[in-house]
Parts: structure tokens; sequence; C-alpha cells
């Protein structure tokens, strides 16, 4: 269609609809007053007028000031609403505003996890929704985020900005500044900035939750940021020898096989917040990430898992590409699958996306001398579960090799847009 603000959703329409009413009202006002009939009601109400003791022409005159008046009210909210569409966000084109009121009416998708996986899948999925609420954990006890952890007593904010400048429509110098780490030595060397003005806006706000929200309007997030718990939490993993190790960045340090993970304190409950994002989800993402350290966590949240499986999204978990030297050493697709059943219960997903694209072999050989592998395909032991699994090829080798943001989106959708 050449016009495209004569598409369905661009909300345009109705507002012109609602113009032209009040021009109409404010036309036959000047007839009424003018002495020329154009409908019949009109008499009518001049006539109930009259009969009040009210002389024929006043009678006339405020009949039509009425529908002028009205017209003119109609008028004045209907430009006041398109100004809202068309510049409230600094629309450089119709193009653009056209795409953002079509994201608005995206489907409502949540993600749960941690780390890069998750602010990565996070970049492909806004192209295809605005409505994106990502549940992030709030374990991280290492590098910047453990420090002002334990120097100011906040939740870690390091993955939620990650998932925040993601999400992020602003300039890309201010996505650049929130993830600037310090280089210099001192007290700021190896901190973030991002993590410095959310740890700010949390001492002058005295909220962590709050600082996140308005940090999200400094960077025009498309979408949400939740932390899946505002309480403070601690990883501790349980290996298969029954030996216990406390602390995210140090359990895969260990190098032993884990055989489930908790935190402490286990009464530690989601937010009100949260549980309505997963309730309201026709979407949910589990992963990619570090399985027990960013994956796992958020699923031992009280509460949490409970809505998953209460809810009728299509449920969807993607499987990492590669190992995690320390954490999934040697797993396969299916002991993913048996970790998060072990530690989660069933039916916290219905699909599984798993990558079959091989990556470069100069790629392959660098992940493998830092003890990475890609995960296998056991495919004789995932019919057990049965779940859907759907193979793609899902690669981005721009120096790691990842998934690629773009077609995982792509994949998350078709699923959706199946069922």
């Amino acid at each position: 269609m050449k016009y495209k603000w004569l598409h369905p959703g661009f909300g345009l329409k109705r507002w012109l609809i609602l113009f032209i009413i009040g021009l109409l009202s404010i036309s036959i006002g000047i007839s009424v007053i003018t002495g020329f009939r154009v409908f019949g009601f009109i008499d009518e109400i001049i006539s109930d007028l009259a009969l009040t003791g009210v002389r024929t022409t006043l009678a006339s005159i405020i009949t039509g000031l009425l529908f002028i008046a009205a017209g003119f009210l109609v008028v004045v909210l209907t430009i006041r609403g398109i100004f809202k569409i068309v510049f409230k966000k600094n629309y450089q084109n119709v193009k653009e505003l056209y795409r953002d009121r079509i994201l608005q009416q995206g489907p409502e998708i949540v993600a749960l996890g941690g780390g890069t996986g998750l602010s990565n899948l996070l970049r492909g999925l806004k192209i295809y929704t605005s409505n994106i609420t990502a549940i992030v954990t709030v374990a991280d006890d290492g590098g910047s985020s453990g420090k002002l952890r334990d120097e100011l007593g906040m939740l870690p904010p390091g993955d939620i900005r990650n998932c925040l400048v993601a999400l992020a429509d602003a300039e890309p110098l201010m996505q650049s500044l929130f993830q600037y780490r310090f280089s210099a030595k001192g007290h700021l060397a190896g901190h973030n900035f991002g993590n410095l003005f959310i740890a700010s806006l949390t001492e002058v706000l005295g909220d962590f939750e709050e600082a996140v929200r308005e940090s999200s309007r400094v960077l025009a997030v498309k979408g949400k940021v939740l932390p899946a718990t505002n309480e403070d939490v601690h990883l501790g993993a349980v290996y298969t020898d029954k030996t216990i190790k406390m602390g995210e960045s140090v359990i895969p340090e260990e190098g032993k096989r884990i055989e489930r993970v908790f935190l402490k304190p286990a009464s530690c409950r989601a937010t009100s917040e949260v549980l309505e994002a997963i309730a309201g989800a026709e979407i949910i993402v589990i992963g990619p990430g570090s399985l027990y350290t960013s994956v796992i966590p958020n699923l031992m949240v009280r509460g949490i898992a409970e809505a998953i499986r209460e809810s009728s999204a299509a449920k969807i978990y993607i499987c990492n590409v590669m190992t995690q030297p320390g954490e999934t050493t040697a797993y396969s697709v299916s002991d993913h699958i048996e970790a998060i059943i072990r530690n989660a219960g069933e039916g916290i997903f219905d699909y599984v996306i798993i990558n079959k694209e091989e990556g470069s072999e100069d790629l392959a050989r660098r992940y493998e001398e830092e003890g990475a592998f890609p995960v296998l395909v056991d495919k004789k032991k995932l019919k057990k579960y049965n779940l859907e699994i759907i193979a793609a090829n899902l690669l981005n080798e721009e120096g790691y090799i990842r998934h690629d943001p773009e077609e995982l989106a792509r994949v998350i959708f078709s699923i959706a847009k199946g069922r």
C-alpha cells in the first residue's frame, strides 16, 4: 500500500475519523445559527428549548453554540492525540513511526536468564516486539557487580545493565557509555559506568527496582528488565561428590560435575511484577546462558517455576551452542535438559531449540584450547523427554561461537506462530 499510515495498527485513522466528526459538529453548529437546517433532529432540539420558554431564535443560537463547542473540543483532542503519536518519541519519519506502532502490538514475551546469553537474545527479540520482559538472575558476586554488592549492599547490576543496553533505543554514544569500563588504576579500576550509574540511582531513590526503571527511561528501553527477586541471594552448588561450594563466580572453578544448585536463602520469592509478566506472556523463553549460574538460578526463585508451569504460553528452552568449562564440561543437549528438570522439575518448557550448524575450524580450535566444545545433539536420548526439538542454523561467528540473535528470534516467533 502506498500510504503506510492507512495500514492496520498505525493509530492515526481513529484520530482522523474523530477529526472529521469534530469538523462536522462545528459545521452543523454554524448552519443552525445561520438558520440553515441539515438534520431533522436539530429542529426537535430547538423545539424542546422553545417549550422551556426560550425564544426560537435564541434556542437556535444556543443549539448551534453547543454543537460548535463540542466539535471544537473533539478537534483539539484529536490534534493532541496525533501529536502524541507522531512527536512524543521524536520520530524521524513515517516509516519509523509505523515500525514502532507495529512493535507495540507484538506478542508479550518473557525471557529468563543472565549473562551475555540473555542480552544477545534480546537484541533479536526486539526486532519483532517491544512487549518484552527480561527476568534476570541476581546471584552474581564477581567483578564490578560483586564489588558494588559487597560495598553498598545492593543487588548486582551487571547482567541487568547488559539487558538494558540490549533493549535500548538510545543513541549509540549513550549505549557505549553504559558499557564503558574504567581501566585506570585506583578505586574505579574494573568498574563499569552503567553499574555505577544504577548504583547511584539506587542510593538516590532508595530502591533498586526503581533505579532500574529510571535507567530504562534514560536508555529508551523497549520492554522491561526485572530482577528475578529483590532479595539478597547467594548461589551455591552441590557436586556429585556431595561437596558444596558457595558463590556464583567460583562454582565453575572446582572443575567437578554439578549435581544441583540452590539459593540462600531458599525462601526468596519472585516479585509480583515478575509473576504478572509470566502470567500474561504469550511466549516464555529460557536461556541461552550459563546453565547452572545464569539459567537455573531464576527457576529456583520461589514462584517462578510454578508460574511457568501454569502458563499456557509457548514455552521454549534454548540450548547453548558450546559447553562451558567447569560447568557443563562434556554436556550433551539431553544433559542440559536433565539438569533443568533435576533442579526445577518438569513442565518448564515444551520446545527445545538447538543449533545444527558447524562453526569454523579456527574458532573451534580456539575454544578447544579453553576446554569448550560444541554441545552434542544426542537424538536418541532426547526422545524420552517428549519435547519438540527444533534444529536450525543459528551461529553468529563474529569472533565468538554464539547464537545469531536475529535468526534465533526468527525461529522463536515461528514456533509461536505455528501454535
